[in-house]
Order: structure tokens, then sequence, then C-alpha cells
């Protein structure tokens, strides 16, 4: 949501694309533990965006001028398989493409939270990105994500909370969201500071 509102804010119109498929699991978000059900991707995102969420499939590159990819666990469980195998992680393939289509045309890419690690496996070496501090503490319990992105072969930048890094080169801008254990503000900040780092790169 905050992603939609820095957007919407700036004027910006935007899209919601989420891919047709089953959730990798369904969960109790109260007690943590996996529930007896399935769930659709497409479907269950179409609550944060009130409806307006098409496949991910129907998205065309040339009608948009950037991509954004917000994160949450659902980039880690149903973007590609990064809760389960880390470095080893695969993109699904749709996705993939859809990012390597945006970065050969020059348009900006934003991630944030765990999504930077979808930029380090599908571009590598040519990327840098950040999901916070590299050592784990109370403040940063995912940290070793960053040790991750390093090991595929992506450069991790180590960032305050509600900065973002802008790597114009690539034209890829990541903050670390929900991989810093912050404030709701403080979240809200470092998404601010992404989608304003995408739209000084448009």
């Amino acid at each position: 949501m905050s992603t939609l509102i820095h957007f919407s804010r700036s004027g910006a119109d935007v899209t919601s694309y989420a891919p047709d498929k089953d959730q990798m699991h369904v969960i109790n978000h109260i007690t943590g533990e996996e529930m007896d059900e399935k769930r659709n991707v497409q479907v269950e995102s179409a609550r944060i965006c009130r409806g307006a969420v098409k496949p991910l499939s129907d998205l065309n590159t040339g009608d948009y001028d950037a991509l954004v990819i917000p994160g949450g666990f659902g980039a880690a469980k149903n973007l590609s398989d990064f809760a389960v195998k880390g470095g080893d992680m695969t993109v699904i393939p749709e996705l993939e493409k859809i990012m390597t289509d945006f970065h050969s045309a020059g348009k900006p890419i934003g991630l944030c939270c765990i999504a930077p690690t979808l930029a380090a496996k599908v571009f590598g070496s040519k990327v840098k990105v950040t999901v916070g501090k590299e050592e784990e503490s109370e403040s940063y319990p995912h940290a070793g994500a960053a040790g991750a992105i390093k090991a595929m072969g992506a450069e991790h930048v180590a960032t305050e909370p509600g900065v973002a890094c802008i790597d114009g080169e690539s034209k890829i801008v990541t903050s670390t969201a929900y991989m810093y254990s912050g404030r709701p503000d403080e979240i809200d900040d470092s998404v601010k500071a992404m989608v304003d780092g995408v739209l000084s790169l448009m």
C-alpha cells in the first residue's frame, strides 16, 4: 500500500499485476503455522489492490516507464523460491523475462524488502542492491539475505532504514522496508525513498 500511495501522490498512473498461480502455501499470520488450504496469488493480491490487479502474463513492458516489485514474503515464495533455496534460488520465468525486458529498455526497476534478491539473481554482478545491514540483529533479523545477494554475484550496499540504494548505471533502486524491524512510519519512509529513487530515474 505504501508503494501505491507514494506513486499516487506523485501523480503517476500505476497498474498492478500478479501471477495467476497457487501460493506456495497459506500461513496463519497469528500463529505462523501453515494452513491446509490453497489460495491464488492474483486473487489474494486483489485484496490489496481492491480488485484492480491483472495477470502478470498480460504485462507489456512497452506500456510502462518503470517496474516496481514491493517485496514481502510473496517475493520470496511466489515470485521466486528464495524462502526455500536462498542463494540457489530461481525466479519464476515470466517475471525474469519482464525484469530483463525493462532493464534492456533502460527503464528503472524498483524493489524493496526481500525483493532485491530477485535483481541479484536476474542481473548478478551488474547491479548494486540493499536489504539494509549485513549483520543480523534485533533491528535486522533477516540480514542473512545480504550474504545470499553477494553469493549470487551482486554487490550489497549497507544502508540506513529510510535511505534507498540507487544504482544509476543499472537503474535499479532498492530499500529495506520490512527487512528492518522498525515502526510503520519508518517502513513507509523506506518505501518512499525507493519510489522517489525510481521517479528520479524516469
